[in-house]
């Protein structure tokens, strides 16, 4: 009972030291600086601290509960020689961890050195494809796009290395045990990591084909988008509708893509739309007509001109295609509606019936809309 009383005598002090400690020195704590860069918060260190006074805590109640555990058993010839051998059950794995540590030393600042080696080469490599990423150092025919992706590939190659090196110098590394342990793993990553090793290899092949970067506006089979992201495993699309779309890298690499701002800025990008038109109605004029629409649609440039490709002679229609060109990709659509809109507009003022993509027999009444139509409810007239 004493030895209770005892016990929890102890255990409210630590308690009140504790709650004392915390109001006297607790606003006291500053956070750890660097400068103006705060490396560690205040939070943090007295978190750190609290964590220390637990770890005292609970190793005084483990002596103290040792020694009176001692203590009750040698009051009894039947337990004392149980209590006799309970030093040694403490001292004997101490002793071994001991001998282990100062054997282990030689390999353990072998490992030391090694860390230190990796982690400046590392830090100089990092150094150098940092200039080659922001043009402070040039390589022929190295695109700076490609720094990041190469750093990573030749850290991963440098780390292996120092892991080769390194193991045999790890403890335990020469067991049985070690070595099924580490063939186990192996197994499982292998497994499961299938479709991810096989993402972050298509990952690197899309980043070395400069197939894309951020804020192209491309096409992967059905999914038309910007750029916003990129990473190893994936990349991120935000569509026309302002929906995000993640591609898995495998599926780009194994897929058609149609990189629509590539060229944009240097050659410009070339919108086309096609119309059926009758054989009855001469092509100077429907060519004449597309012009006259591309001419009338914004956004398009003057330079180089429209132009007009007969693509077919098909069995009841001639196929027209309008070619513009433009410099901003993201304004495809915009400018394909106004386009289209036009081409409606002038076929309907010269009375011109488009036929796409067929017909089979000639209508009653021409298919055309006449300009006094054009705003019949609901919508509305020019300069309503």
């Amino acid at each position: 009972m004493a030895a209770l009383v005892f016990g929890l005598s102890f255990f409210w002090f630590f308690r009140w030291a504790g709650r004392a400690a915390e109001r006297r020195f607790k606003e006291r704590i500053h956070a750890l600086k660097v400068g103006s860069f705060e490396v560690v918060r205040a939070e943090r260190l007295w978190g750190f601290v609290k964590g220390l006074s637990r770890l005292l805590r609970f190793l005084f109640f483990l002596g103290l509960f040792y020694f009176y555990a001692e203590f009750v058993l040698r009051r009894f010839p039947w337990t004392r020689g149980f209590a006799n051998s309970m030093l040694e059950w403490v001292t004997d794995p101490l002793r071994v961890i001991g001998s282990e540590i100062v054997a282990y030393l030689p390999k353990l600042a072998f490992l030391l050195v090694l860390g230190l080696v990796v982690f400046y080469a590392l830090k100089l490599i990092k150094i150098f494809f940092h200039g080659v990423e922001h043009g402070a150092v040039s390589l022929s025919g190295f695109d700076p796009d490609w720094a990041k992706p190469t750093f990573d590939i030749v850290r991963i190659m440098v780390v292996a290395f120092a892991l080769v090196v390194a193991y045999p110098y790890i403890p335990g590394s020469q067991t049985a045990a070690f070595k099924g342990i580490s063939i186990f793993l192996g197994v499982i990553v292998s497994l499961g990591s299938t479709s991810a090793v096989s993402s972050i290899f298509a990952g690197y092949t899309i980043i070395y084909r400069r197939a894309f970067k951020l804020g192209d506006r491309i096409q992967v089979g059905e999914y038309l988008g910007d750029v916003i992201h990129k990473t190893l495993l994936a990349t991120y699309l935000r569509t026309l509708k302002h929906e995000t779309v993640v591609v898995p890298n495998s599926l780009i690499l194994g897929s058609n893509l149609v990189n629509y701002s590539t060229l944009a800025a240097t050659e410009n990008l070339i919108l086309h739309t096609t119309v059926g038109i009758g054989y009855e109605t001469p092509w100077r004029q429907v060519e004449a007509m597309l012009l006259q629409a591309a001419e009338r649609t914004p956004r398009i440039l003057k330079k180089p001109e429209p132009f007009v490709l007969q693509k077919s002679l098909g069995d009841f229609a001639v196929t027209y295609e309008i070619n513009v060109y433009c410099d901003k990709p993201r304004e495809m659509i915009r400018i394909y509606t106004d386009l289209h809109r036009n081409i409606l507009d002038v076929f309907n003022e010269h009375g011109v019936q488009i036929m796409t993509p067929a017909y089979v027999a000639d209508p009653a009444i021409a298919k055309w809309v006449p300009k006094e139509r054009w705003f019949e409810p609901p919508a509305k007239g020019q300069g309503e």
